[in-house]
């Protein structure tokens, strides 16, 4: 399939375009039948945190790991990557990875409607669409999410107004990702109001830039309401 260059090519090649969540079921039922290991080099967890952690993926849900510093929590999330498909495309400069089929930025939207089944197409790998952000009293709304950038503003001549002034944080970065947020209660309490509200706003489809990324977090506060909560102990 990364032969393929184009929109038009690659509807020509019949390809489906998935939500990262069902990729990650699909991919993990397929190891199950295999009666592969989920989790490689996790030594202790089988027959309570990775049989929990299995039917959570199964379920579509997003990942509570809520337990002590030292348990293997980040390890396993960091692992769940062998669960995305290889590759998947993405319109060619995107800094969102945007989906050919639905682009969600601006200027995904702008491009394809200019370009058609010309728009040109990367492949992206399943390594660089996971994120990864350890919580720290630092740490901002603009880290997460995003922020105005006056000097694109003042660049390309638009209002602040204008989408395409947005410097996007690493949630909206991981977009068709996994995204995974280390020591949660470590963040600002106002941080972290903000940035699940975002997140819920992302579930329920309710933004400009209609995100969808897969949620873990290492730590110990509830995110959703298609969360669950695994307990991490030796």
């Amino acid at each position: 399939m990364e032969h393929i260059k184009t929109l038009g090519e690659l509807k020509k090649s019949g390809y489906q375009p998935k939500s990262v969540k069902e990729e990650i079921r699909q991919n993990l039922m397929l190891k199950l039948k295999k009666k592969e290991n989920s989790f490689p080099g996790i030594v202790g967890y089988e027959d309570t945190v990775i049989p929990d952690t299995e039917r959570a993926l199964l379920s579509r849900h997003n990942i509570l790991f809520p337990g002590l510093r030292g348990q293997a929590k980040t390890r396993m999330a960091r692992q769940m990557i062998e669960l995305l498909d290889e590759y998947i495309p993405i319109v060619a400069g995107s800094e969102v990875n945007d989906s050919p089929f639905e682009p969600l930025s601006r200027y995904a939207r702008d491009l394809v409607a200019e370009m058609g089944d010309k728009t040109p197409i990367e492949w992206l790998s399943r390594e660089a669409r996971y994120g990864e952000k350890l919580a720290t009293p630092d740490v901002s709304v603009a880290d997460l999410i995003g922020d105005i950038d006056p000097i694109k503003a003042a660049n390309l001549k638009l209002s602040y107004a204008d989408e395409r002034v947005i410097h996007f944080g690493i949630i909206p970065r991981s977009n068709r990702g996994i995204f995974v947020i280390n020591e949660l209660p470590d963040l600002q309490a106002r941080i972290r109001y903000r940035c699940l509200t975002f997140y819920r706003k992302v579930i329920s489809r309710s933004v400009v830039l209609k995100c969808v990324c897969h949620l873990i977090s290492c730590s110990c506060l509830p995110l959703t309401r298609k969360t669950t909560r695994i307990a991490v102990r030796s």
